[in-house]
């Protein structure tokens, strides 16, 4: 991977310039309808934008979208597998005398969140700048799956907390830059009117990977099996995507000279110089800070607030009703949208929708209406998960730094995770209990889905 980093970094000539805005070289598309033959401006003869910088506009095949779809499944099998499973039975094991279990844990899936909060974008970023005859994307996806196999072996081998942290922190690091690379393909090869199918198919594949990965961790037989069960499921499943399935290269003499200043300030999502990227980040994260307030206490809301006999067994089944109308909304909301070429009223709509099941919530507690609340949130976060997918990819503001937008726009997805439990300790405790949370929840996500009426280039 070294030898990447590097090739990704090294300048190129310093004659060629991209020009900002525009560096696809292509005039602001409108409503994902091509503009003529990609041209670089400026003075003297018009020089074409290389494949890798221009906007796609052949339709891709059910092949590479299969093909991506499974290559995605295989990294939430890496991540889950271990966390729904193995790392809360290897804390057990490994804790030393007198630690909790719970704080080696939370040490361990605190640490590994941090790294992958941090390695997204600057994955992204780097792919962005690969250059070499296979790609941008491509090495960045088999050196992740690599390093994230071998993270999974590491852990399976590991016979201290110590060593289980620092193969779970691999994991997330290089399974990080395998995500940055493929969620990249997409805007590099999908044109606009597509991507909202192929973002509902990477929805689907993201839950059954999940539910995968779980099933593979429990059914392994044991600690060290599941995590080689994980490895090798992680390693291959992206074999057809790599394998068959051609990058865009990128000239070297395209790259803009690097330097570390301009390198680290491009992380910086700037409101002013891109308004519609900021306003559909901060949709995802509200929207996505209220789902995740939703969920972190709903063994607790089931126990305390509803008195359910058997709490465990009523969030499987409440996940079940939720996993089953997300998988029944995600790929027909994509379709849908494409076909229409709008995602601002899916967008709404599908917040309102969750903000009106949040707020079931708090007003009919009862088992009844936490399966109606389920429901709708499932049908919500299918129409939010591809649909809000396009729309970010439609809202990059250049061709050179998908990977890196991208990447920051995944933390949106990670931070909540983060905020969610500081937030819902003291409302739960001081500001009236479970109802407060969820019309606090509500509230938020009502916020998120209204913002998206904010971004003027997207209908």
């Amino acid at each position: 991977m070294g030898g990447g980093v590097r090739a990704a970094l090294r300048p190129g000539p310093r004659r060629l310039r991209h020009p900002d805005p525009h560096p696809e070289g292509v005039l602001p598309l409108a409503a994902g309808r091509a503009a003529g033959p990609a041209v670089t401006p400026g003075a003297g003869p018009a020089v074409a934008a290389p494949d890798a910088l221009a906007e796609p506009a052949e339709p891709v095949g059910a092949g590479w979208t299969g093909a991506l779809s499974l290559a995605n499944g295989a990294l939430w099998v890496g991540w889950f597998g271990p966390l729904q499973i193995l790392l809360a039975l290897q804390a057990a094991e490994l804790a030393p005398p007198g630690t909790a279990k719970e704080s080696v844990l939370a040490w361990v899936t605190g640490a590994g969140a941090a790294v992958a909060l941090a390695a997204t974008p600057v994955f992204g970023a780097v792919s962005d700048r690969t250059a070499g005859r296979f790609g941008r994307r491509r090495p960045w996806l088999v050196a992740g799956v690599l390093g994230g196999a071998g993270g999974h072996v590491l852990l399976a081998t590991a016979g201290t907390w110590q060593l289980m942290l620092l193969g779970w922190c691999l994991v997330q690091l290089a399974l990080s830059a395998a995500f940055a690379a493929l969620t990249a393909a997409v805007p590099d090869r999908v044109p606009r009117r597509q991507r909202g199918a192929v973002g509902g198919w990477l929805g689907v594949a993201q839950i059954l990977g999940v539910l995968a990965g779980t099933g593979l961790a429990t059914l392994a037989g044991g600690v060290t099996a599941g995590y080689l069960a994980c490895a090798a499921f992680t390693l291959l499943a992206p074999l057809p995507y790599v394998l068959l399935h051609r990058d865009a290269v990128l000239p070297a003499d395209r790259r803009p000279p690097f330097s570390w200043r301009a390198f680290l300030y491009g992380f910086r999502l700037s409101p002013r110089r891109h308004p519609d990227l900021a306003w559909a980040w901060l949709t995802r994260f509200l929207i996505n800070l209220g789902n995740s307030l939703v969920l972190l206490y709903l063994l607790y809301y089931l126990r305390d607030a509803l008195h359910h006999p058997d709490p465990e067994n009523g969030v499987l089944l409440l996940t079940a009703v939720n996993g089953a109308l997300l998988l029944a909304t995600v790929v027909v909301s994509g379709h849908w949208s494409d076909r229409t070429g709008r995602r601002k009223p899916f967008v709404l709509g599908a917040g309102v929708l969750m903000t009106a099941a949040t707020a079931l919530l708090a007003g009919w507690q009862t088992w009844p209406g936490a399966l109606v609340a389920a429901a709708l949130l499932g049908i919500g976060f299918g129409v939010f998960t591809s649909v809000d997918f396009a729309l970010m990819t439609d809202v990059l503001p250049a061709a050179a730094d998908r990977g890196k937008d991208l990447g920051i726009i995944n933390i949106a997805n990670s931070l909540p995770q983060v905020v969610a439990p500081a937030l819902a300790a003291p409302v739960v405790r001081y500001l009236g209990g479970y109802p407060a949370l969820y019309l606090t929840a509500a509230a938020i996500g009502l916020a998120g889905a209204l913002f998206v009426r904010r971004i003027r280039g997207v209908a």
